[in-house]
């Protein structure tokens, strides 16, 4: 579609690109997918489970996406497709901007993570950045920056991050420097605390209002993108850093409620040396004993897990990996199998 082929490039992405991450276009029209695909009854029931089509109440069949310009999404082992994200572009104001495939048996979107299996190419892989939408991952990797993913509409989960903390040691946060943007970050930096075992990092980037990593890559270039990572906010800066600006640290009162607001954000932190440094963080903030504050929190300290309880949660983790992942480890574990 030479409608589509207009847009991309307006957009400043390249043939290669496009290529690349596989985009397509999903032409206007209501059936074209089903008369296309939709020959015969077992195909339409497919295109129906898995969201390509939709029925409405009296049970007329048509295609979900019209208009738009296609992303696949990638499962990220085989980068086999088992979804589609689709950004409209027709002038429309009844259809959303961007729409994605239905969650199927094949889809979740908490789960997944648009780029992600591009990204694992990526070597040596040291860290990965999380953006905020489609176009954001391709226009980095159109620069060469090619360890960026998206989440799909969604916020942050706990299983986006334990995906990519298996993987690299450090995820770095991309958000618009707007109050929005703020808010979603302090949401991650929740998730993340418990998740902050030894040797894991988390840091922040917060661009300049009214800028996302597409517009910025393509005015700034690699360079400057890569100058503003640097720069990226330590998640523990970031975390004191919010908490102070709530408080008057001039005032006794504002110290002591201090303590009080990053107790419950501190409690879930792994025991270990990054939570020890926490701690002593917000001793001299507050100018409260190391040993005293400690045992303010004391009695919410995580217990240490049994070995048995460790397998439990290994082996219960394994749900998320490859059926030859989870056959090695059931016979580490039980090697009586």
């Amino acid at each position: 579609s030479q409608t589509a082929i207009n847009y991309l490039k307006k957009r400043g992405l390249t043939g290669e690109i496009a290529r690349d991450f596989g985009l397509g276009y999903a032409p206007p029209g209501w059936d074209n997918l089903l008369k296309t695909l939709g020959t015969n009854s077992d195909m339409r029931a497919r295109l129906l489970k898995t969201g390509l089509i939709k029925q409405n109440e009296s049970g007329h069949r048509y295609d979900r996406f019209r208009d738009r310009i296609m992303f696949p999404i990638l499962e990220p082992q085989r980068g086999r497709v088992i979804a589609f994200g689709g950004r409209k572009l027709s002038e429309s104001e009844h259809e959303p901007k961007y729409l994605n495939s239905p969650e199927t048996s094949l889809f979740q979107k908490g789960n997944e993570l648009y780029g992600w299996y591009s990204a694992r190419k990526t070597r040596p892989l040291q860290n990965i950045i999380v953006v905020e939408g489609y176009m954001d991952v391709i226009a980095l990797a159109q620069f060469g920056i090619s360890n960026a993913v998206a989440t799909l509409g969604t916020a942050t989960s706990v299983k986006h991050l334990n995906h990519l903390f298996r993987n690299v040691p450090e995820i770095i946060f991309c958000f618009d420097g707007d109050e929005a943007g703020k808010k979603a970050a302090w949401q991650a930096l929740k998730i993340a605390l418990p998740l902050l075992q030894e040797g894991r990092q988390i840091r922040f980037i917060f661009l300049p209002q009214g800028n996302d990593p597409d517009n910025l890559v393509r005015r700034e270039g690699a360079q400057g993108f890569n100058n503003h990572l640097a720069r990226a906010t330590p998640l523990s800066n970031f975390l004191f850093n919010t908490l102070t600006q709530q408080v008057d640290m001039d005032s006794l009162d504002g110290q002591a409620r201090l303590v009080e607001l990053a107790k419950p954000l501190l409690k879930p932190l792994p025991i270990g040396p990054y939570r020890d440094l926490m701690l002593q963080k917000l001793s001299e903030l507050s100018s409260v004993n190391l040993n005293h504050l400690t045992k303010l929190i004391q009695g919410e300290i995580p217990k240490q897990p049994t070995v048995k309880r460790t397998i439990r949660k290994t082996i219960e983790s394994t749900r998320e990996l490859s059926l030859v992942d989870q056959a090695i480890i059931y016979l580490l574990h039980k090697p009586a199998l």
